[in-house]
């Protein structure tokens, strides 16, 4: 282990309060595509079809969405991976606050997070929600129905328009959930970035929320990042070689 591995584990182990805050670049290393990448949704498919407004007005878009999320595999089941597995053992060592994350994908809590301290800032694709009677499902329930309705996300029970309990372009961020992140944020003495490159704002004003609050910062990204000026320590490698990594360390120094 070299020397800024054995640095994010002292800046942890000195932390009372520790916030994680996760984006894309842990969900890609469980097979989850990054939409803003070369390759990614963004540049095969229109983004104009996951605005909230085209969904709402044209039954042709539902349906279109709703067949590009069936059929390009990215509502099939995704595995928690290094990063994930490192954040929980985080949690589960007693040195985690919370996990503020921009991903959809579930994969915190399935990794071993506690529910209740994960906020999904964007939403989660586990679950899908109808805008007329509010009744929320499962996804896995959901998706045969829409299937059999030739991708017309309907609801069985009110007739009203199913949509994945997501935001999409548009919406609001869930303002309950944003308000606990923020505060959060600015009560914790470290806030650990892992796997954004912190461009997709109001999520990405979190750390400098936490910076101005008197925290340090951590980033641990693949690439560089929008607030690298401003960190007191970067890690541009894999998230889950190098949480792995940390957690190795931190563990070594606790016991």
């Amino acid at each position: 282990m070299d020397d800024v591995i054995h640095q994010a584990a002292r800046m942890i182990e000195a932390s009372k309060r520790t916030v994680v805050f996760t984006g894309a670049g842990v969900s890609t290393e469980s097979g989850i595509p990054d939409f803003r990448s070369p390759g990614g949704l963004w540049t095969r498919f229109d983004p104009d079809d996951f605005t909230i407004d085209k969904y709402l007005r044209s039954e042709s878009a539902r349906r279109r969405m709703w067949k590009i999320l069936l059929e390009e595999g990215l509502l099939t089941e995704a595995e928690p991976n290094a990063a994930h597995r490192a954040i929980a053992e985080l949690e589960r060592m007693g040195r985690l606050r919370c996990v503020i994350t921009q991903n959809i994908d579930n994969l915190h809590q399935k990794g071993g997070n506690s529910p209740e301290i994960v906020y999904e800032l964007h939403g989660n694709m586990k679950w899908v929600v109808c805008l007329g009677c509010r009744r929320r499902r499962l996804l896995e329930e959901v998706k045969p129905l829409v299937a059999a309705a030739d991708f017309r996300p309907v609801c069985d029970q009110c007739g009203g328009i199913l949509k994945p309990d997501v935001i999409f372009f548009g919406e609001m961020l869930p303002q309950t959930t944003l308000m606990e992140a923020s505060r959060h944020s600015q009560e914790c003495d470290l806030f650990l970035v892992v796997g954004s490159s912190l461009v997709v704002y109001p999520a990405a004003a979190l750390p400098l929320q936490a910076k101005r609050a008197g925290a340090r910062l951590l980033i641990v990204n693949l690439g560089p990042t929008e607030q690298d000026h401003i960190a007191d320590l970067i890690i541009h490698r894999k998230a889950g070689e190098t949480m792995a990594g940390i957690l190795e360390v931190l563990k070594g120094r606790v016991s």
